[in-house]
């Protein structure tokens, strides 16, 4: 998926017009239209603020990842990792317990 589409999905999902996410960005609908169209590529710190604007990782935005992670997932991530090991230990045994489970479940339906 391209930068354009990536950037349309994120603003429609975040139910933003071009002319909103242009205004935040100080720029004009126009330059976001291209930007969707991939006529045109916004420089490092346009897009690293469309990222924070949208609630996407710049890494999602850009195509470096297909793993979609919002603000709260990197949130609640950044929390873990400042967790205590046998604490981490806990909520991965849970976390994996969850996925087998569900894993299970869409292989029985």
């Amino acid at each position: 998926m391209s930068f354009g589409t990536r950037l349309l999905q994120a603003r429609k999902n975040k139910g933003m017009s071009q002319e909103e996410l242009a205004k935040e960005l100080g720029t004009k609908g126009p330059a976001i239209g291209r930007y969707e169209r991939d006529e045109m590529k916004p420089s490092i710190e346009a897009a690293a603020k469309m990222a924070e604007l949208l609630n996407v990782s710049l890494d999602w935005l850009v195509g470096h990842t297909d793993l979609e992670l919002d603000k709260k997932m990197i949130e609640r991530i950044q929390e873990v990792t400042k967790m205590k090991p046998k604490d981490k230990e806990h909520v991965f045994a849970m976390l994996d317990a969850f996925i087998k489970q569900t894993k299970l479940q869409n292989v029985l339906q």
